[in-house]
């Protein structure tokens, strides 16, 4: 695996999650800051919004808003204008905390959640992805998912792709033109998918845990492994063709590709992902490295 240098973009953070690359910077939430920020390549800050039940996945829909999950109400917010509003409120879709999102063209937001209660150390709950479209219909388009993370959709819209964290692998679906998933597959697979009840049998037997993750223009994933302590360049199939180990024994529990040539790869990391612990201290940065093959086109 290549060697590279690592810096620190910024530091001071609870636990982030959910970067993006757009107009020139990162985008970032902030689970226990409760906060959504632009942060500049140089390592500025500025704080966009407060998002009191707790940030993570971010998006754009064509109009320009910025999508925000609100975790912990199970809602998705849109701020434009430097206001917070309701977009959908999809708690009667979900069984625990509301998680990452993608975006298509068109505007649909295909986003999943914990599935089960596992800040609370509840029982091992599969997920559902749910798509929300432009009009505002929630619709579930896939069950039986272990712990649906981070996710990409092709440059060529034709393919959703997303981690399974508690599952040990990618799943990959057709996309059709009307947003309907079809044909589901394993996209990647790097052990069978665990089993047991609790969250402590299910960690134990993660070989990859694959949580926010980013494609680049040779069809590979950057993908944060958040029980390794690193990120990892996944070939379909699963061949795992680069790393890049976390310092201070830090994880990485995200990561996204860009810079003004898209070969800027930035990760959230953190010591670990426990609420009780992030929540009273200020211990997360974001890092980044530069990396060979840009990004796909597609945030």
């Amino acid at each position: 695996m290549t060697d590279r240098d690592v810096r620190t973009v910024f530091s001071g953070g609870g636990f982030f999650e959910g970067p993006r690359w757009r107009d020139g910077t990162w985008w970032v939430s902030d689970f226990y800051r409760h906060t959504v920020s632009r942060i500049t390549p140089d390592g500025h800050e500025t704080v966009l919004a407060e998002v009191e039940q707790q940030p993570s996945g971010l998006g754009w829909l064509p109009d320009g808003s910025l999508v925000i999950v609100s975790m912990k109400d199970q809602r998705l917010l849109r701020w434009t204008d430097g206001a917070l509003t309701e977009l959908v409120d999809l708690s009667p879709h979900c069984g625990g905390h509301l998680n990452d999102l993608v975006i298509d063209e068109a505007g649909r937001i295909y986003v999943g959640d914990f599935g089960f209660d596992l800040m609370g150390g509840g029982d091992l709950r599969t997920a559902r992805l749910k798509r929300v479209d432009p009009d505002g219909t929630v619709s579930v388009v896939a069950d039986g998912l272990y712990f649906p993370n981070g996710s990409v959709i092709t440059p060529d819209g034709s393919t959703l792709i997303v981690g399974e964290t508690l599952g040990n692998r990618y799943t990959a679906f057709d996309l059709a033109a009307d947003g309907a998933l079809s044909n589901r597959r394993e996209w990647a697979t790097f052990a069978p998918a665990p089993t047991g009840s609790t969250t402590e049998e299910v960690l134990g037997q993660l070989v990859v845990a694959p949580d926010g993750c980013a494609l680049d223009a040779e069809g590979h994933l950057w993908a944060a492994d958040a029980v390794g302590g690193r990120v990892i360049r996944v070939a379909p199939g699963g061949a795992i063709v680069d790393e890049i180990r976390a310092p201070d024994e830090l994880g990485i529990y995200a990561c996204m590709l860009g810079g003004e040539d898209g070969r800027t790869l930035l990760m959230c990391a953190a010591p670990d992902f426990y609420e009780h612990l992030r929540a009273p201290v200020r211990e997360a940065v974001l890092l980044s490295t530069t990396v060979d093959v840009p990004h796909a086109g597609r945030p």
